[in-house]
């Protein structure tokens, strides 16, 4: 059966739009927006402009939808989905996913209202493939912190996070915690994409203080940001031996820094202070 010959079935349709290229716009997402009862979009002007480069007429109601409004449209939604069809969908990607849409689900399966997703682009997935690192295992964090303190928190944390961690930045920030990660991680490897899927499309991988270096000179753009994990570079005691006895030359304690580099690198804190008193003994 033709995409265009299906009855769209009562209830909340999610949709996924372009992340910047309009082939990977679905059929489904097509026939979704010309023929849904409501659709509820995070810009109604990025929305109607959407399906006029698709060819689409959407002929329901447009209405917006946005963090600040999300939370008083859901009454009228999910009475809309009772007898018609919802389709949300963001500006571009998976909505609910760092983008609006959780408050209206989380009140549709608590009214028993059927909602089903059409799936489709999001940078998330996108970045991860694209990096180039080991992301069999995953954490997304949505956009880092914007504030030091809490952003300093977030990244103490990831030094023992076995799991390549996912995170969008702006491109106003994206050297701060570049040069903040640089500074907690050390020289884990990470990528940083951007305009996933559009004309400038760049994905640029390295450690995070090269990225941090690259960085300086500006980043445009949408940009997500992939930070393998903790202990997925195998990194050998012996490469880290000059390392340790530099920071230790700089006034720390041998003890406090070998446990720190074993958490950031994976390794034995043992081994790593066995192999620095051995080398010292040569």
């Amino acid at each position: 059966m033709h995409v265009a010959d299906l009855t769209l079935p009562s209830g909340i349709i999610i949709a996924a739009t372009p992340l910047g290229n309009i082939g990977d716009a679905s059929p489904r997402l097509v026939h979704a927006l010309a023929n849904a009862t409501v659709v509820a979009a995070e810009d109604t002007r990025r929305t109607a402009s959407l399906a006029a480069a698709l060819g689409v007429e959407i002929s329901g109601q447009l209405v917006s939808n946005f963090d600040h409004n999300e939370q008083s449209r859901v009454e009228k939604l999910i009475e809309a989905a009772r007898t018609g069809t919802v389709l949300v969908v963001s500006d571009a990607g998976m909505p609910v996913v760092s983008d609006p849409g959780f408050a209206l689900i989380d009140a549709a399966h608590d009214a028993g209202i059927s909602v089903t997703c059409f799936p489709g682009p999001s940078a998330v997935p996108t970045a991860l493939a694209l990096s180039g690192l080991r992301v069999g295992r995953f954490a997304f964090d949505g956009f880092a912190p914007r504030k030091h303190g809490a952003r300093g928190t977030w990244l103490e944390s990831l030094k023992t996070e076995k799991r390549a961690v996912c995170f969008f930045e702006s491109p106003h920030r994206v050297v701060e915690t570049l040069n903040h990660a640089a500074e907690v991680l050390g020289d884990r490897r990470a990528a940083v994409c951007r305009e996933l899927s559009k004309t400038y499309e760049e994905v640029k991988r390295g450690t995070l203080p090269e990225l941090a270096a690259w960085a300086q000179d500006g980043v445009r753009g949408e940009i997500t940001v992939v930070i393998e994990g903790a202990g997925e570079q195998e990194v050998d005691v012996e490469a880290l031996i000059d390392a340790t006895q530099s920071r230790v030359d700089s006034g720390e304690r041998l003890k406090d820094v070998c446990a720190d580099l074993a958490k950031i690198h994976g390794v034995s804190k043992k081994e790593l202070y066995d192999a620095v008193i051995s080398a010292r003994e040569i």
